[in-house]
C-alpha cells in the first residue's frame, strides 16, 4: 500500500501504531521525572524540621532546581537535535537519578540549594526535548491529544508519588540509621537510572530510523510532516531571543507554571495544615487532585484536536484553576470544600499545561523549534524559582499560606488574558 492509496483510516490506524510505540515508554520516563522533580515536597514533612530549614530556605533551596534548568536547558535542546533524542535523553536521566540519589546526603543549607541547582542542570533538557521529538512525529492536529496524553505524567506523578513518598518516608524511617525522607531520595532516584539506559535501546531518533514500521508507514509520517514544516517560521538559533512571539509564549507558560509548581510543592504543607498529620494519609490525600487532573487533562485534550481550537482549551482551564485556588481560601473554614476546591485548581492547572505547548509547535520548526520549544520552557520554568519561593515567604510573614494562593489565582488571570491576544488562526490548527 502507498501513500497515496492509503485512507484516513489507515492513516489512523499508522498513528495509533505510533502512540502505542512511544507514549506509554515517555509517559514512564515523565512520572520519574517530575516525581524526582517535586518529592522535595514530600521530604519537607521531615527533612525541614529534622535539617532546622524554614519555610523560606525550603522554598528557595525548592526553587534553585529551576535555576540550573534556566541556564542549560536551551543548549541541552540543541545537543538533542544534532546528535539524537535516545543518546541525549538516555544520559539526562541517568545523571539526574545520580544526583537525586545524592539528594539523602544532604545535611546544611547549602548543600541542599547546591544538591537541588545541580539537579536542575542534569534534568534541564528533558522536558523540551521531550516535545520537540513528539514533533519529529505528530502534525499539530494530531499534536494536542498526544502531548495531553505524555503530559498525565505530571498528574501521574502525583498520584503514584504521593502514596509511594507518604508510605517510604513513613516505613522506612529510620532504617539502618537513616530517616524517612533520605530513603525516599535513594529509592525514589533508582528507576531515573535503569530506565535511562533503556531509552537507548528502546527509542528511535527519526521516523526514518523505525524499523517496526513498514516501508510506506514511514513515508506516509515523513510526508506529513514536511508537509506542516512548509508553513512554519524556520527562524536560527540566534533569532529565537528576539522573536515577539516567543517572549509571549513564554510570558502565558510562565503563569501555568508558576501554578503548577505553587500547589506542587506546597500541597503536602497545605494537606497538613487541613489537620492531617500522618505521612501516608497526606499522601494518599494528595494523589486525589492529581487523579482528577488526569480524567480533565485526557477531555480537554480530545476537545482540542476534534474542535481544532486551542486558545480557549488553554484559557478556560486556567480560569478553572485561578476559581480553584480562590475558592480554597474562601472556603477554608470547611476542610471538604477547600479540598475540593483544591482538586479543581489541579484539574486546571494540569489541564492547560499540555494544550499550550500545541501553541508554540504550531509555528515553530527546525533548529529554531528546538531552541524555541527550549528557550519558552526555561524562561518560563524560572516561575519554578519563583513560585515556591514567594510561596514560602508569604507564609513565613503572614503565617497563612492564603496570600500565596491569591497571588497564584492572579498570575492565571493574567496568562488568560495574554492568550486571548493570540490571533487565533495562527494557533488553530
Amino acid at each position: 500500500m502507498t501513500t497515496s492509496t492509503m485512507s484516513l483510516q489507515d492513516e489512523d490506524a499508522v498513528y495509533l501504531k505510533v502512540t502505542w510505540r512511544l507514549i506509554p515508554f515517555l509517559l514512564i520516563c515523565y512520572i520519574i521525572a517530575y516525581l524526582d522533580r517535586v518529592n522535595v515536597g514530600f521530604a519537607k514533612l521531615q527533612m525541614a524540621s529534622d535539617l532546622g530549614f524554614s519555610d523560606v530556605v525550603y522554598g528557595l533551596g525548592a526553587g534553585m532546581f529551576f535555576i540550573g534548568y534556566f541556564f542549560f536547558e536551551v543548549p541541552s535542546n540543541i545537543i538533542l537535535h544534532r546528535v539524537g533524542a535516545k543518546t541525549w535523553i538516555a544520559r539526562i536521566m541517568v545523571s539526574w537519578g545520580l544526583v537525586s540519589g545524592g539528594m539523602m546526603f544532604v545535611q546544611t543549607e547549602m548543600q541542599f540549594y547546591v544538591m537541588r541547582f545541580l539537579l536542575g542542570l542534569a534534568e534541564a533538557g528533558f522536558f523540551p526535548g521531550i516535545i520537540l521529538y513528539l514533533t519529529y512525529w505528530y502534525p499539530a492536529q494530531r499534536r494536542g491529544r498526544i502531548i495531553s496524553l505524555f503530559m498525565t505524567g505530571i498528574p501521574l506523578a502525583g498520584v503514584i508519588g504521593g502514596p509511594l513518598s507518604g508510605w517510604i518516608m513513613k516505613s522506612w524511617d529510620k532504617v539502618q540509621g537513616l530517616q524517612g525522607w533520605q530513603w525516599m531520595f535513594l529509592l525514589e532516584a533508582l528507576p531515573s537510572v535503569l530506565v535511562g539506559f533503556m531509552v537507548y535501546w528502546y527509542l528511535d531518533n527519526r521516523i526514518t530510523d523505525a524499523k517496526w514500521l513498514s516501508e510506506s508507514e514511514r513515508q506516509l509520517l515523513v510526508k506529513r510532516i514536511e508537509e506542516e514544516d512548509q508553513h512554519k517560521e524556520h527562524i536560527s538559533v540566534f533569532e529565537v531571543l528576539k522573536n515577539k512571539r516567543v517572549w509571549v509564549m513564554s510570558a502565558i507558560y510562565f503563569s501555568l507554571a508558576m501554578s503548577l509548581y505553587g500547589v506542587s510543592f506546597w500541597l503536602p504543607t497545605l494537606i497538613k495544615g487541613m489537620g492531617v498529620t500522618d505521612s501516608l494519609e497526606i499522601g494518599l490525600l494528595s494523589a486525589i487532585p492529581w487523579a482528577a487532573g488526569v480524567v480533565s487533562m485526557l477531555w480537554f485534550g480530545r476537545s482540542a484536536d476534534k474542535h481544532k481550537e486551542r486558545r480557549w482549551h488553554v484559557v478556560i482551564p486556567m480560569l478553572m484553576a485561578a476559581t480553584g485556588l480562590t475558592l480554597s481560601v474562601l472556603l477554608s473554614a470547611n476542610v471538604y470544600w477547600s479540598f475540593a476546591a483544591l482538586v479543581l485548581a489541579c484539574m486546571g492547572i494540569v489541564s492547560g499545561i499540555p494544550l499550550f505547548w500545541s501553541l508554540p509547535t504550531s509555528f515553530l520548526a527546525g533548529a529554531g523549534a528546538a531552541a524555541g520549544i527550549a528557550a519558552i520552557n526555561s524562561i518560563a520554568n524560572l516561575a519554578g524559582f519563583v513560585a515556591p519561593y514567594l510561596v514560602g515567604w508569604l507564609k513565613q510573614i503572614t503565617q497563612s499560606t492564603d496570600s500565596g494562593m491569591y497571588m497564584l489565582a492572579v498570575v492565571l488571570l493574567v496568562g488568560a488574558a495574554i492568550t486571548l491576544r493570540i490571533p487565533a488562526k495562527l494557533v488553530n490548527r
